[in-house]
């Protein structure tokens, strides 16, 4: 059992009918994919043709923003606001698409864009899975 689900069965109130197991999933997504796209944007600062991976810095650095917040905001029960979980979802979800697609065009030269594109497209998956299960 990872941390995150042990903090969650732990909670001391209903958590709503929302699926543990995918919440879990994506908080967990959200933080790794958050560090790959941080780890990414810094291996692309020291690559020497930088001038190239502007954009995937900059999508790097958006993405790794928007999972922080995700999963933070995913980790907060107390006054739970449905509507506001939806749209960070949609958001994350977006971004990681935007970020796996640019990776994803560089993962042949960089393998720091490969492995970055595939945390993406996993955070973005568990995002979707989510917003699913929320109804």
């Amino acid at each position: 059992m990872t941390t995150t689900q042990e903090m969650l069965r732990t909670y001391p109130a209903d958590l709503g009918g929302i699926d543990q197991e995918a919440l879990a999933r994506c908080i967990e997504a959200c933080f790794e994919c958050a560090q790959a796209c941080t780890a990414c944007a810094d291996a692309c600062l020291g690559e020497s043709g930088v001038a190239e991976l502007v954009k995937c810095i900059r999508t790097n650095l958006d993405c790794a923003d928007v999972c922080t917040t995700t999963g933070r905001v995913l980790s907060r029960h107390t006054g739970y606001d449905a509507n506001l979980t939806r749209a960070l979802l949609e958001a994350c979800a977006t971004a990681c698409k935007s970020c796996g697609d640019e990776c994803g065009q560089h993962a042949s030269m960089h393998e720091h864009c490969r492995i970055c594109a595939e945390a993406c497209r996993r955070c973005e998956q568990a995002c979707r899975e989510l917003l699913a299960s929320l109804g």
